[in-house]
């Protein structure tokens, strides 16, 4: 059986109010779904962070349709999961009767976990989708208050399952899975989450293979079937030290026998570049450069600048058909032209709470006990809008907040 592995998509998602969603993103759809027409696979595993926030634009909505659209015409399976930025409710939308077209979502956790069991000449492969999971989400589908941490959240959950290890089984998650407390490489919008929400990859023993999402760099997790497909573009410049950027190709053999794994790269409408130096070398070595059509941060490193500097800078790369996203002056860090930060209505939930908590705690990331605390809220907030109840919380919300509140003291 043949499988795509990817995650991260963040459809919808800007850079320095450069808008992906309008060129870059519909560029890898129509890539990846090239690249669908060669392989053939029979299932597309998408391990979550499918939008970029909880309530996606129009152009984001009509993208990932446009996507699963054309999988169901090419008689694909589809396998589809949450994620932090997602809105479960949202996502689901309509799941039921896209089932019915080989489009199976998992948004909204509960007890018994989504699964889909196919079959192959070597015998059945089941499919168990687990939309992102924080531990009060876990106590609260579970019933069970002794849920404190995100590893325990989802072995429970994954414990209540009737998995038949015997046989082969794949797992579709979004989670920070670590090796012994040792993280994977991160970048970009999930590093200020580093070091929370850990799952240790043990957690997923007994899976032929474990498709993840989070982590926007490609990689394996303890042991090579337990693996991030990593974002498919650059979402932020520290992505660029990242390996280069591709879907996950599965091949599944016998029960007895491992995974053969893949990765093959899809190159962006945009490549990434941060270049560091001072002016002048920038200017010199950009007039000679053959680099074509990128996004650049620029980074000068000279103690005092030219008022034309950005100007000048813009100018060689505009001739290169290169858009520079970001100067920042490194001597004196006060910009010589940065871009305005992603406005609010660009980030999800999550990212907003946290950007809140880290502002007005001078500059100090939350804890695992205070990211619990924003998961829950991000995961309340984001089920509110996706019923359209915008007025004031509910008595039963308040009392729900204040219980979980309480739990977390009590540890």
């Amino acid at each position: 059986m043949k499988l795509l592995h990817i995650a991260d998509l963040h459809f919808g998602k800007s850079l320095h109010e450069c808008s992906l969603i309008e060129e870059d993103q519909p560029y890898w759809k129509d890539k990846f779904l090239e690249l669908v027409s060669r392989e053939k696979p029979d299932a597309v595993l998408i391990a979550g962070d499918v939008y970029d926030r909880s309530t996606p634009s129009g152009e984001a909505v009509k993208l990932l349709d446009e996507m699963i659209t054309e999988l169901s015409e090419k008689n694909i399976k589809v396998f589809m999961v949450s994620g932090n930025h997602d809105s479960g409710q949202k996502l689901s939308f309509g799941s039921r009767l896209l089932e019915k077209q080989n489009i199976y979502i998992s948004g909204i956790l509960s007890e018994e976990l989504l699964h889909v069991t196919l079959y192959d000449e070597y015998g059945p492969v089941t499919f168990w989708m687990m939309p992102y999971i924080f531990p009060a989400l876990a106590a609260s589908v579970l019933k069970d208050n002794t849920i404190h941490d995100y590893d325990t959240a989802v072995r429970r959950i994954l414990e209540k399952q009737d998995i038949d290890f015997s046989q082969r089984n794949v797992i579709i998650a979004h989670q920070n899975v670590t090796v012994n407390g040792a993280e994977a490489e991160r970048g970009g919008s999930e590093t200020m989450v580093g070091g929370v929400g850990a799952v240790d990859y043990t957690a997923f023993d007994g899976f032929t293979y474990a498709a993840l999402g989070h982590i926007h760099a490609a990689q394996s997790v303890g042991r090579n079937e337990v693996r991030y497909a990593g974002s498919p573009l650059c979402y932020h410049f520290s992505e660029t030290k990242q390996n280069r950027k591709g879907p996950v190709l599965i091949e599944l053999g016998d029960v007895n026998e491992a995974p053969k794994t893949d990765v093959i790269l899809i190159e962006p409408l945009h490549n990434m570049r941060e270049i560091t130096g001072d002016f002048e070398t920038i200017i010199k070595n950009e007039m000679e450069s053959d680099k074509r059509n990128e996004y650049v941060r620029v980074v000068l490193t000279d103690g005092r600048l030219r008022p034309d500097a950005a100007e000048q800078l813009r100018a060689v790369f505009a001739s290169h058909g290169t858009v520079m996203l970001e100067i920042v002056n490194e001597i004196n860090f006060s910009g010589v032209s940065k871009a305005p930060s992603v406005t609010s209505s660009q980030k999800s939930t999550g990212e907003m709470f946290r950007d809140f908590f880290f502002e007005r705690n001078g500059d100090t990331a939350p804890d695992e006990k205070e990211n619990e605390i924003i998961d829950f809220l991000s995961h309340e907030v984001s089920r509110h809008i996706g019923e359209e109840k915008c007025s004031d919380p509910s008595d039963d919300s308040v009392e729900e907040f204040l219980k979980f509140i309480f739990s977390q003291e009590e540890k």
